[in-house]
């Protein structure tokens, strides 16, 4: 499979629907590269254009790759691998289309949009199966900008309980989307 992770940091939105850029969190980094490692993720791109955003990262990701967390914890280490660190979902395309040779579908996860581009969880699978290079992407904060959910060339849809209350971390929704879509059912 030739299948990649992104968590957008900007463009967000805040929760007055103001574009942003979040904040990195450890957790998110921790959490998503083991997921990705886990489903088989060629990489996870953590995506910001902030400079001291992205330098907490790479402090983070050498710790558990090169320093004594690569000893203490060697999992943490082969999970943190797939970690790459980017100023922009374009140039987050432009690494990926380099290393396939091919430029990837880029699917966007959404808690509340819906339109033409938007498809279920078995179509989802159905693509990341195929042949075809697939960019997934995540946001933070209250989930992705416009201009991105636009430049997609599909959009999952929300990730639906029985409540209708749908405010999940993003972790909790990328384990869920990534098992939707990646998991193996005996």
């Amino acid at each position: 499979m030739r299948f990649y992770i992104g968590l957008v940091h900007y463009p967000v939105y805040n929760k007055h629907y103001q574009k942003i850029a979040s904040a990195i969190t450890t957790f998110d980094l921790h959490d998503l590269s083991r997921l990705g490692r886990t489903y088989g993720a060629k990489g996870l791109f953590i995506i910001t254009p902030l400079e001291d955003q992205q330098g907490l990262a790479e402090r983070v990701v050498k710790h558990w790759r090169e320093g004594y967390g690569a000893k203490y914890n060697p999992d943490r280490k082969e999970a943190l691998g797939i970690v790459k660190i980017s100023p922009s979902i374009e140039a987050s395309i432009g690494d990926i289309t380099a290393e396939e040779g091919e430029p990837p579908l880029l699917i966007s996860t959404d808690a509340s949009r819906h339109d033409r581009r938007s498809m279920t969880y078995s179509k989802g699978r159905e693509i990341v199966h195929s042949e075809k290079v697939v960019f997934l992407i995540f946001g933070t904060a209250w989930g992705l900008a416009k201009e991105v959910i636009e430049q997609s060339d599909f959009i999952l849809g929300p990730i639906e309980g029985q409540t209708g209350y749908n405010h999940l971390s993003v972790r909790a929704a990328a384990a869920i989307i990534l098992d939707r879509l990646m998991g193996s059912y005996r």
